[in-house]
């Protein structure tokens, strides 16, 4: 029997972006594509509506913040057996969802990182700092979790039943690092595939200052330990 997945975008100013991602995910794998506008002031609901998508509003800003409204809107239809994280940016290859979810549909795994270091990555899709904080952090979570991973990439892939029993909290930058510490705790069936990288459309609001690189990285680490 053919899985249902639903994708959730969480998506704040990314007008420019948020139709191409929508436009370039898999029609014949994905039942919904759920775009959460985290108070967006620019035309990303209206381009994602255009788009086909399903939009909700999450008015206070905050990644972690939008990805839960997306998890409570799946909740509630009921249905959902995988959910993937896919960012608005098109900095992913949304037709590589095939590669992403195939280990969960062949139940060889219960989650699945697109991993931006074991693919193909663009010169300058990535800073220094986002390198190096990625190698940091999962550099913590072998050594304090005993899980191994390469990225904290946001493309990703959990079976749904496996994401509920995370209970994941976090409203803003640790949520990616929360949901790995959090499988690890759980020992779940984790899998990196390797997906390719490009330079994103429009500027980031986390990379793309010092200060959204600062609270990025002091969120993340704080995460880490808070959980051990």
């Amino acid at each position: 029997m053919k899985p249902v997945i639903r994708v959730i975008i969480p998506a704040f100013n990314e007008q420019n972006g948020v139709g191409n991602v929508i436009n370039e995910i898999p029609q014949d794998l994905v039942e919904e594509v759920i775009v959460v506008n985290n108070a967006s002031t620019d035309e990303t609901e209206k381009v994602a509506k255009n788009a086909g998508a399903t939009v909700l509003k999450e008015p206070t800003k905050g990644y972690g913040r939008a990805c839960l409204k997306g998890i409570d809107y799946v909740t509630n239809q009921g249905n959902t057996d995988i959910v993937v994280f896919l960012d608005a940016d098109y900095s992913d290859y949304p037709h590589e969802m095939y590669e992403v979810v195939k280990p969960i549909i062949d139940n060889q795994a219960d989650l699945v990182i697109g991993s931006r270091a074991l693919g193909h990555r663009e010169h300058g899709a990535m800073t220094p700092q986002q390198v190096f904080g990625n190698w940091l952090a999962t550099s913590l979570l072998r050594l304090f979790y005993g899980v191994r991973f390469t990225d904290l990439g946001p493309f990703r892939a959990i079976s749904y039943d496996k994401l509920m029993a995370l209970k994941m909290k976090d409203k803003n930058y640790g949520w990616t690092v929360e949901m790995q510490l959090k499988a690890a705790k759980h020992k779940l069936r984790c899998v990196e595939v390797p997906v390719n990288y490009r330079r994103r459309i429009g500027f980031s609001k986390v990379s793309g200052t010092v200060k959204g690189t600062i609270m990025a990285g002091y969120k993340i680490i704080w995460t880490i330990f808070k959980y051990i």
